[in-house]
């Protein structure tokens, strides 16, 4: 049995007509029209969405007070987030690149990552090369070219070249594959945490930063890839929050973690202090949708 699609597009003066229709106050049309533009409307949707009473509840859609205002104010609140942590995850992935890298190439030489026997299952190993294979003929970058008109033995460029050129899911990926854990603890060591904790996090990371970078709904998200939180130091450990079950890890502790890295990577980072300000600005004040614990200004990292 078919089950055709039947919503039919609606112009923008009709999504105004029917959001006000729906319970929400739209204060200012000229301005909802020109986010319902620019912005559009299934995009906001995912910031309205917190204001709508359950489905097949009868009534009116939205909640009373949804104001169309807020919405746009979330929708910033939540731009605003992405830039942050996106700012702090490049520098992150920066020095993981570096680390790999060079515990690498002084392991076993320059080309030293395409030694298939470092990894623990030699299959994912053959589709990481292969993929990177890809992705270097067919590079524009002028350090690859220089390598491919220069040198031909090995083929692939040395490990410092491509972990400037693999993405950060690549690269952790790679990584996570080592099967020497004494080799993977080096990588892990400027880290300050153990490489148990540091190749979930990886992981974890490089779905937040997708998010950030494909200019996703981010605030209030759930990640299906969650992380390990470690017990010590203990001023970090006492600054996480428990796992909730087996569900989505909320934001809250993928930003407790960013910030021990750049502690790490970028001492002189005021990148804690810039996150406060911002979420001092929450348009509902809602962080418990983020995870955030009750007190949480007062644990450790945060002070």
């Amino acid at each position: 049995m078919s089950r055709p699609f039947t919503k039919p597009a609606m112009t923008i003066a009709q999504q105004i007509a029917h959001l006000t229709a729906q319970g929400m106050t739209v204060p200012n049309a000229p301005v909802a029209e020109h986010w319902l533009r620019h912005v559009s409307y299934y995009r906001l949707s995912a910031y309205w969405l917190p204001f709508e009473h359950p489905k097949g509840q009868a009534g009116p859609r939205f909640v009373a007070g949804t104001n169309f205002q807020t919405i746009i104010e979330l929708y910033e609140f939540d731009r605003h987030l992405r830039l942050l942590i996106l700012s702090a995850i490049e520098r992150i992935e920066v020095a993981m690149r570096g680390s790999w890298a060079y515990a690498l190439a002084h392991a076993g030489g320059p080309h030293s990552y395409l030694d298939a026997s470092l990894y623990s299952d030699r299959r994912h190993f053959h589709d990481n090369l292969s993929r990177l294979a890809r992705e270097v003929g067919t590079s524009p970058e002028t350090y690859i070219d220089h390598y491919r008109r220069t040198y031909d033995d090995p083929a692939m460029p040395s490990v410092w070249m491509v972990a400037e050129m693999m993405s950060f899911g690549q690269l952790s990926r790679w990584y996570s594959l080592l099967d020497d854990r004494a080799l993977r603890s080096q990588i892990a060591q400027p880290f300050g945490l153990s490489e148990t904790v540091l190749v979930p996090l990886l992981k974890h990371l490089s779905t937040v930063r997708n998010s950030c970078a494909h200019h996703a709904r981010l605030w209030n998200r759930g990640f299906l890839i969650r992380m390990k939180l470690p017990n010590k130091p203990a001023s970090l450990a006492a600054t996480l929050a428990p796992l909730a079950g087996a569900g989505p890890a909320r934001l809250y502790n993928s930003l407790v973690l960013i910030w021990y890295l750049l502690m790490q990577v970028d001492p002189a980072s005021n990148w804690q202090a810039d996150m406060k300000a911002l979420l001092a600005t929450h348009p509902t004040a809602d962080l418990a949708a983020m995870g955030f614990p009750v007190g949480w200004e007062q644990r450790p990292l945060w002070l």
